[in-house]
């Protein structure tokens, strides 16, 4: 399984659209560990394309701040499950927390 969690300076971006990398963290559920750690750099942020080319990446999860109602949808229709509302943490401890079932996630931090 990936999870994508946009990022800028090592920790969670905020705003899914204006992040500088996208750490793509495969991991296993049910040993609860994470096998590896990629940083990628993504490609403009137009409409529709973090969608595709994530799914291209075979993403299954992305842990996000916030994200606008209509980016949520596309993720859907690419099998994509998204939480928004997580804090601006690591990477890492974001996964571990949800692979624990202990991520927090609160308000959408995105407006649109």
């Amino acid at each position: 399984m990936k999870i994508a969690i946009p990022t800028a300076n090592g920790k969670l971006a905020m705003h899914f659209g204006h992040c500088q990398t996208f750490e793509i963290l495969t991991i296993d559920p049910e040993t609860k560990t994470i096998a590896s750690c990629e940083a990628m750099v993504p490609p403009p942020h137009e409409p529709g394309v973090l969608p595709k080319w994530l799914h291209e990446q075979s993403v299954n999860l992305i842990i996000a701040g916030g994200m606008g109602n209509r980016a949520q949808q596309l993720f859907t229709q690419n099998d994509i499950q998204v939480v928004v509302g997580a804090a601006a943490e690591s990477p890492t401890d974001l996964a571990k927390a949800w692979m624990d079932g202990t991520l927090v996630s609160g308000a959408n931090a995105c407006d649109h």
